[in-house]
């Protein structure tokens, strides 16, 4: 397995990259960059995902890093939730509501797939976090 040794090496970082960049690209268009609570809202859910778990990696912890991930999760579920509200608006095509549906889960299984692993890691391999991890 790879070695992470920053958080842009951790797949479901990349992944909540790709999705932020998505939503910005889609809420500059029509109705949709006009309708400010929604598209603030979910903008700043997009970038909840990748800046905690950026946040939870450099802090260095075992037991925070999994808080982050879990707020990371949270934050890709919300995002989720709201490209329903946005699709349903008419602010959404199908397929532009499907990618980012499809985003969303990929990135939340992502990081549930990590945090599955970290649990499995012996107190002894928690050092890691001083060097990077391997994973």
């Amino acid at each position: 397995m790879a070695t992470i040794k920053r958080f842009e090496d951790i797949e479901a970082w990349q992944t909540a990259r790709e999705l932020a960049h998505h939503v910005y690209h889609i809420s500059t268009k029509g109705a949709f960059s006009k309708d400010f609570a929604l598209r603030d809202q979910m903008r700043r859910a997009a970038v909840s995902v990748m800046s905690n778990i950026a946040e939870g990696f450099e802090s260095r912890t075992p037991g925070l890093f999994a808080e982050y991930l879990g707020r990371a999760k949270g934050s890709a579920g919300e995002l989720r939730a709201q490209a329903y509200v946005a699709q349903d608006a008419g602010y959404l095509t199908p397929e532009q509501f499907e990618l980012m549906k499809a985003r969303c889960e990929r990135c939340s299984g992502q990081i549930s797939k990590f945090l599955s692993y970290l649990k499995t890691l012996k107190p002894s391999n928690l050092s890691m976090f001083q060097r990077g991890f391997n994973a």
